[in-house]
């Protein structure tokens, strides 16, 4: 009964094998997929407290250099445009290097003003920045991880296949065109 039943089973096992295979494949690119989408939305998250600290630290400069305007409306022109942008990772890295761009211009200009510099509403709002900024660092290399985790799955070969049967796409990663805007603002009292 033995060599009868593997001969029997050896074309079950062939139809089954490849199955449970594609199974596996398809839940794990599905599976990366939701990774990519958890970890977008931490850098959404943090960009959120970003967007939500940059008024009231406009207001405290505001308060102490009023003659700044132009200043102060880039910064809220920008903060505003990466609010509003909600296209591919892509163009919001743009959005979100022109909105660092401004900030570092609104730093600059808080030098030279030493009563500024010395506020206590104001000191604790840089520092606040500066913490969201390690966060949106750390949220970034968390959702580029997962992008490159399944972009790599896309690509490779067998899991390839079942990616362009299913219509798996490879994501963007969240990338700063300037390696001076990857560092958070610096800050200098």
């Amino acid at each position: 009964m033995g060599p009868e039943l593997i001969c029997c089973c050896a074309p079950l096992l062939l139809l089954v094998v490849p199955i449970i295979w594609l199974i596996g494949t398809y839940n794990g690119l599905v599976r990366l997929r939701q990774h990519v989408r958890e970890s977008w939305s931490g850098i959404d998250t943090e960009l959120r407290r970003r967007y939500d600290l940059i008024p009231n630290l406009v207001e405290t400069v505001k308060g102490y250099a009023a003659h700044e305007r132009e200043t102060l409306e880039a910064v809220t022109k920008a903060r505003q445009q990466a609010i509003d942008s909600t296209g591919s990772p892509e163009a919001q890295a743009f959005d979100e290097n022109l909105l660092v761009g401004t900030l570092k211009k609104l730093f600059a200009v808080s030098e030279d003003y030493p009563e500024l510099k010395a506020s206590r509403n104001f000191l604790e709002l840089q520092k606040e920045l500066a913490n969201t900024e390690d966060r949106i660092q750390a949220a970034r290399r968390f959702y580029n991880a997962n992008v490159r985790d399944i972009n790599t799955r896309v690509e490779q070969f067998p899991s390839s296949i079942i990616a362009n049967m299913f219509s798996f796409k490879k994501e963007e990663f969240f990338e700063v065109d300037d390696a001076g805007i990857r560092a958070a603002p610096t800050i200098s009292l």
